[in-house]
């Protein structure tokens, strides 16, 4: 069987299995129509006004630069793990990053992201 033969098999049988899945679940989930099935849940608490507010975007922000820094760790771990192999390109390569990282960092400490108003 050639390369591409067995990807189409692989292609089909990948859709025909989550098809199955979904239809299954679909035919065996519980149903009900309730009112209550439609209002706003929160920690079982009922809400007090309009549940539509806008947040700072302060916190956006703040998450942003949460996610890119903790990316940095992600990579940063299995570069740490090989490092004797790499040697000398392999440090540059890092340190390159980690030098990005750090304007990165700089850039945002300059235009206030971190200060929390």
């Amino acid at each position: 069987m050639s390369n591409s033969a067995l990807f189409l098999v692989l292609f089909i049988t990948a859709f025909a299995l989550v098809g199955a899945a979904l239809v299954i679940a679909w035919l065996l989930a519980p149903r009900s129509s309730n009112f209550l099935k439609g209002q706003v849940y929160e920690c079982g608490i009922p809400t007090r006004g309009n549940s539509w507010i806008q947040f700072k975007v302060g916190y956006y922000l703040f998450a942003i630069l949460f996610l890119v820094f903790d990316v940095e760790t992600v990579l940063l771990f299995p570069w740490a793990v090989i490092m004797r192999d790499l040697g000398p390109d392999g440090l540059f390569c890092a340190g390159f990053f980690l030098v990005i990282l750090t304007l990165g960092l700089v850039y945002a400490w300059k235009k206030g992201a971190l200060e929390w108003k």
